[in-house]
């Protein structure tokens, strides 16, 4: 039922505090990735045949240890694998901090548990190190094998290392740097919401400090000081702000069959005619036995009978000036998810859904 997925979403709209709305420009998370190796695994890594980088790689840093591998050699190795290492490197990150890390397979390894991951690079977008990971995975998978049958749970291929990469280089962020000018982005682009924003901090400070560009970017007038200009930030995102409520929308997911609908949706009046179009076909098999001392061959006959059947649908009307009518005239179409988003997109070309259609 429809009631059951969307009764919350009819609460009236609450003040919310202004750092769940916007986010400070420049102040953001930088993505880091790193191509390493992971060792000490039980035969269940790489197949160097399969997956030749896996042996380039471990010849190449072999080579930066002092060993030199004989060109030519099949190395038939089954405790390596080559792995993807990401991590995120959170704002004002210093050198020698710790970043958690996740760590993929990009080979055919069966499973990471028990590898040791070796130094691995990680850079970002503009190519430079900014942190250094190494250490012990944690995978939540678990598996066995034996006589040609397997269970597993859970994926083995990923795993995990709390704390396994150290800042190396921090990225420069100067805020304020421009006369102390700051600029504010909203989540959402509203201009309402940018209008409600604006007046709550010129109202907590007293005077005009903040100005709207548009409807994402406010710009405020800071503090020269590092610290003052830290305590301004820190108050600007503690005030609560009533943001405007969300456009009318209804999001239909076509793998799954789900149906949300927020509290703008409204219905128009409109007459629907419903009924589920079934087509069944039946297959029995028949044997085709000659007579006695007769010369034709025992066949077997399909018996194909195909019937096409349609549920009586009589007009029935919907209208509803808010989420709740919504929800009981589109239930009492007795239609299944999949015959309600078809019914959704019609009464929206019919002009009676007064919403926006998402299909994700």
């Amino acid at each position: 039922m429809l009631a059951l997925v969307l009764g919350m979403a009819a609460s009236p709209v609450q003040a919310e505090r202004l750092r769940e709305l916007a986010d400070f420009a420049g102040v953001r998370d930088n993505a880091l990735v790193g191509y390493g190796l992971v060792v000490g695994l039980d035969g269940t890594g790489d197949q160097t045949m399969q997956a030749p980088f896996t042996g380039q790689s471990l010849t190449n840093m072999l080579s930066q240890l002092g060993i030199t591998v004989p060109p030519g050699t099949n190395m038939q190795l089954r405790n390596v694998a080559a792995v993807m290492v990401t991590a995120d490197l959170p704002p004002f990150s210093r050198p020698g901090q710790r970043l958690d890390i996740n760590v993929s397979s990009v080979g055919n390894a069966r499973s990471l548990r028990g590898g040791t991951l070796l130094m691995t690079p990680l850079k970002g977008a503009d190519g430079d190190t900014y942190a250094i990971a190494q250490g012990n995975l944690l995978v939540s998978g678990a598996g066995a094998e034996a006589g040609g049958g397997s269970v597993q749970i859970n994926q083995q291929a990923g795993g995990r290392i709390s704390g396994g990469a150290m800042v190396e280089r921090e990225v420069p962020l100067q805020l304020g740097a421009n006369g102390g000018v700051l600029d504010l982005q909203l989540k959402e682009s509203d201009f309402g919401t940018a209008r409600q924003v604006v007046q709550a901090i010129n109202n907590d400070f007293g005077w005009p400090v903040a100005a709207a560009q548009d409807g994402r970017t406010i710009r405020l007038q800071g503090p020269n000081d590092p610290n003052d200009r830290v305590n301004f930030m820190a108050r600007v995102e503690n005030l609560r702000v009533t943001p405007n409520e969300a456009p009318a929308k209804v999001v239909l997911n076509s793998r799954t069959g789900s149906v949300v609908l927020n509290s703008a949706v409204t219905l128009r009046r409109a007459a629907v005619a419903h009924g589920n179009l079934s087509i069944i076909i039946d297959t029995q098999f028949q044997v085709s036995q000659p007579a006695p001392f007769g010369e034709g061959e025992t066949v077997v006959v399909p018996d194909t009978d195909i019937a096409i059947e349609q549920q009586e649908g009589a007009l029935m009307m919907v209208e509803g000036a808010d989420l709740t009518d919504v929800v009981n005239a589109l239930n009492a179409l007795g239609a299944t998810p999949n015959d309600l988003m078809a019914i959704l997109e019609a009464l929206k070309a019919a002009g009676s859904l007064r919403a926006e259609l998402e299909i994700i």
